[in-house]
């Protein structure tokens, strides 16, 4: 659950940021009847550590920081509130040498910051923020080499759902991504990759499971 949009072009290209205050009152009605209403856990989409605290302790299970604990506060109050965090590479310019080995240098400094701050090694998610700060073509080698995120320890969570890096090479609204989305899915969980962000749940579940199967291996049951 979001109260602001985390696409890269309202957040770094001069779009009017929301305020904490704005962000709870968006976030905290729905977030409410989804802890109430659900048994799987429910995460917090956000980039400040104010929002963060007020939504652990209403009922969310972890935090999904697109900011890569932009907020200095962030990795502090997570540690306090002793709640999984997902920590998303971006960068505000899409400018690499070598996009894989910087976004893991960059993941790799910002779980050590966490874990400055007190962060458990244990609570500890890394996304390679597919699209953010990131051309398509950036996009795409770092989805090729996904897998070399597993060498910081922590599972790697991936969101391709949808994303304009599929719409480019697809050629299609963002409405007509799914069986682009699969693809990138299955590719990723090839790759090592431990969650997947989706939209299109149903059918990717059936797509996570089935390369799951190949992947990681699979029994009939009982």
């Amino acid at each position: 659950v979001g109260g602001e949009s985390t696409r890269p072009a309202s957040v770094y290209v001069g779009a009017a940021p929301v305020t904490a205050d704005e962000e709870l009152r968006r976030v905290m009605p729905v977030l409410g009847r989804l802890v109430a209403g659900l048994k799987v856990p429910v995460s917090i989409d956000t980039r400040k550590a104010r929002v963060a605290r007020d939504a652990v302790q209403a009922g969310a299970a972890m935090v999904n920081d697109v900011s890569m604990l932009g907020d200095p506060d962030m990795a502090g109050t997570v540690a306090e509130l002793d709640v999984p965090i997902v920590v998303s590479h971006t960068r505000q310019r899409a400018v690499y040498r070598d996009v894989v080995a910087e976004v893991l240098e960059d993941l790799r400094s910002a779980a050590n910051r966490a874990k400055a701050e007190g962060v458990k090694p244990g609570k500890i998610i890394v996304d390679p923020g597919i699209g953010f700060g990131k051309t398509v073509l950036h996009s795409l080698e770092m989805l090729r080499g996904v897998f070399a995120l597993k060498s910081l320890g922590y599972p790697v969570l991936i969101g391709t759902s949808r994303k304009s890096s599929i719409g480019a090479v697809l050629n299609l609204p963002a409405d007509e991504r799914v069986e682009g989305t699969a693809a990138t899915v299955a590719l990723a969980i090839q790759r090592g990759v431990d969650i997947v962000r989706v939209h299109d749940v149903k059918a990717m579940v059936r797509v996570a499971r089935m390369s799951d199967a190949v992947v990681r291996g699979w029994r009939p049951p009982a």
